[in-house]
């Protein structure tokens, strides 16, 4: 029972973190990091991505621009795309290093210690990569609270608000650290005991054959 609990344990953590590194591979491409709806203006609606920025009108329809200068883009936008890819590669990582750590997949069964291993460092990987989603995330939403209750902006000035990307974001840093928790969860819990017995067995049977002949030999 422990044994099932704790593949269940695994499988729902890589799946959990699967989900969460998806998310964040759409979040790192989204265009709609900030919205910014135009009051005079409300068929006109603009969207600031980390690539690229977006207006939608009713009879145009949308149209987008890429940013013409890494440089000339602000340091939030700047550190965040560095942040984001650096999440999706440590993610990647986790979630390729967790898989052959599984209890479930007979590679490597007879070294369960260095599947246990490989299983709690796929996870603080994975945990990693989602503080790592979680702070540009994070720091764009700040910067944009900051700037839309500055009061030296006059208020007839339209202001940013968060947008649907940075909502997919925090769902994707919570993901992965809640897959990498159980995944390191699953790989401390007692597995010693089920593991040798299971081999124990594993090696009765194939040693069997062999005792019966040497038993028989005497007797000849």
């Amino acid at each position: 029972m422990a044994l099932v609990f704790r593949i269940a344990m695994q499988l729902v953590g890589l799946l959990l973190s699967l989900l969460g590194w998806v998310l964040s591979i759409i979040t790192t491409y989204l265009p709609q990091w900030k919205n910014l709806n135009l009051e005079l203006n409300e068929m006109e609606n603009w969207t600031m991505g980390l690539w690229q920025t977006c207006v939608t009108q009713e009879e145009v329809g949308r149209q987008c621009k890429d940013y013409d200068s890494f440089l000339a883009l602000p340091a939030e936008l700047r550190i965040s795309r560095v942040l984001m890819f650096l999440s999706n590669g440590l993610g990647l990582l986790g979630l390729l290093i967790s898989g052959f750590g599984l209890d479930c997949l007979r590679i490597g069964e007879r070294q369960q210690a260095l599947k246990r291993r490989l299983l709690i460092l796929g996870g603080l990987l994975l945990w990693a990569s989602g503080v790592i989603a979680l702070v540009p995330v994070s720091w764009v939403a700040h910067i944009t609270i900051q700037e839309f209750w500055d009061e030296t902006i006059p208020e007839i000035v339209p202001r940013w608000e968060f947008g649907e990307a940075l909502f997919v974001g925090w769902s994707a840093g919570f993901s992965l650290l809640l897959g990498g928790s159980l995944l390191h969860c699953a790989a401390c819990t007692n597995q010693a005991p089920l593991a040798s017995s299971h081999y124990a067995v594993a090696e009765m049977q194939t040693q069997g054959p062999y005792l019966e002949n040497g038993a028989a030999d005497p007797q000849v």
